[in-house]
């Protein structure tokens, strides 16, 4: 296995394990336990954050499902909308938003992403409200397409890049949280792996890791004063 490899698969695991516990830690006490991320618990805070009915993110949801029956129907649309090497030199601008609409992996690629982006969505819309959800999707999914097309992935599509956004502006919301210092920051140090893993996989001119990047800088940009005191702050679960 040659080092890049071992670093993408590194950066796989710190995001997709801390993502778990970052879950739970976003609408939960910033004590957290070392149990934090077991799944009853990560199940339980999913099924709290869907029962507040977040619209954004079932919107989002639907348009992906729907475009996941099109492209089996119409194989076709998946070229029309992916990125495609050469596509901004020819002003195929668009391309860097209709690629978050088509998995061009197929069906493995769809069965990961859209419950990803049910339970993470879902979980992100409680804590940072619809119209920033939707803010941290688009925009962070757009520029990982753009950094795509540029030059690091020219060919392709998924809306796993902005999926991973909304992890980004997650662990950030948690680091600006008034309630994470001391022995609570301790108990909850692998939010600093989200960041970590985004500066990781950028370095390696990976498109998840400007996805989370984008969405940590947005999570800065957006939470002085609205995050940590927002009315309406999901309450703490118990599985």
């Amino acid at each position: 296995m040659s080092p890049h490899e071992i670093g993408l698969y590194a950066s796989a695991a710190a995001v997709v394990g801390s993502g778990l516990r970052l879950l739970v830690l976003a609408v939960g006490p910033a004590g957290g336990s070392a149990a934090a991320g077991r799944p009853g618990e990560v199940l339980a805070v999913v099924r709290a954050a869907l029962a507040r009915r977040p619209w954004a993110t079932v919107t989002l949801f639907a348009v992906m499902a729907v475009m996941a029956v099109l492209q089996y129907a119409v194989p076709a649309v998946v070229d029309d909308l992916m990125r495609q090497p050469g596509a901004l030199s020819d002003g195929q601008w668009w391309r860097a938003g209709t690629a978050l609409l088509v998995q061009s992996s197929g069906l493995v690629q769809i069965a990961m992403n859209l419950p990803a982006l049910l339970v993470v969505g879902a979980v992100a819309e409680s804590v940072l409200g619809w119209w920033r959800t939707l803010a941290v999707f688009l925009v962070s999914g757009v520029l990982a397409h753009v950094v795509s097309l540029a030059g690091w992935s020219p060919r392709g599509g998924g809306d796993s890049v902005a999926v991973c956004g909304l992890l980004g502006a997650l662990a950030v919301t948690c680091l600006l949280r008034g309630d994470l210092r001391g022995p609570a920051f301790r108990a909850n140090w692998f939010v600093l792996l989200v960041p970590a893993a985004a500066l990781l996989l950028c370095a390696m001119e990976n498109n998840h890791g400007a996805g989370l990047l984008a969405g940590c800088l947005l999570g800065l940009a957006l939470a002085p004063g609205t995050f940590g005191t927002r009315t309406g702050r999901p309450r703490p679960v118990t599985p």
